[in-house]
């Protein structure tokens, strides 16, 4: 089973361009869909965990989802599983990149992930969006943060601690309501 979870995660992670939000509905196929490790009912709430926990967001899935079926070797070898690939990517990267750089055909291969990644990052969102059953009066709350990200290039920070701050008027409000 260790074995398994290892191969699992390291092809994860090695065929995710894009980071740990790519890697999510590779994820979810392997272990909701394929080996069934968990149910689609728990994806999301792990995603939210995952998501809340300081680190590297693919790192903590693969942490939370060995530790649920194996504990701490579970933990460890899902670990090592996602963050090997890129760790030897990188280094054969760094090792050849300043030579090849210039080359037009490299750089049009960077250029040509590009669009992948936005696809691989927004398929799960959007997945998401409708998992959580977002309607019109609550989808604007992510589009509204893109927007001001985005356009106006508020910090993200701002946008959490203004959020803390309505939801704790919202509540006061409601609560003295009753």
């Amino acid at each position: 089973m260790l074995w398994n979870l290892f191969v699992t995660f390291f092809k994860i992670g090695l065929f995710t361009i894009g980071g740990g939000y790519a890697m999510i509905p590779l994820i979810e196929r392997e272990v909701v869909n394929n080996k069934a490790w968990i149910t689609k009912d728990e994806f999301p709430d792990l995603l939210a965990i995952s998501q809340s926990a300081p680190g590297v967001f693919a790192v903590n899935i693969s942490i939370f989802i060995g530790y649920k079926l194996k504990r701490f070797w579970g933990s460890l070898i899902c670990a090592l599983g996602t963050t090997l690939p890129s760790i030897i990517i990188i280094l054969l990267i760094a090792m050849f990149f300043r030579q090849y750089q210039d080359i037009e055909i490299v750089e049009n291969v960077f250029k040509g992930i590009r669009p992948a990644v936005i696809a691989l990052i927004l398929t799960p969102t959007l997945r998401l969006a409708k998992q959580l059953q977002l309607n019109r009066f609550t989808v604007w709350v992510p589009l509204l943060t893109a927007l001001l990200i985005y356009m106006l290039g508020v910090s993200p920070v701002w946008i959490i601690a203004f959020a803390i701050v309505l939801t704790v008027i919202y509540y006061i409000y409601k609560n003295r309501k009753r």
